[in-house]
């Protein structure tokens, strides 16, 4: 590393989806309800996301990620929670 240049590999922040934006979707024939997103910051500067959750029948099941539907609420969401983000990185405290 030379001088100020810090090679940052990735930004990752997780983001609770608010329950009546949850969804279903199906992997592997087992239901899952999807709680939770991943959203990256690319390094041309966009977003991807990627969706988590909890077997509808219950137990932990197997961490497998799902694409996030074209719905314009979950792109606000994740919009929302971008620059929130961008907000607490910005005012961090340090160690």
């Amino acid at each position: 590393m030379t001088g100020d240049a810090v090679e940052v590999s990735a930004l990752a922040i997780n983001v609770r989806v608010p329950e009546e934006l949850c969804w279903t979707d199906s992997r592997r024939g087992q239901e899952f309800r999807l709680t939770t997103l991943n959203v990256r910051l690319l390094p041309d500067g966009s977003l991807a996301a990627k969706a988590y959750g909890r077997p509808v029948e219950g137990g932990r099941g197997a961490y497998v990620s799902f694409a996030v539907p074209d719905r314009p609420e979950l792109a606000a969401l994740i919009e929302r929670a971008a620059a929130r983000a961008a907000e607490l990185w910005g005012a961090h405290r340090g160690l």
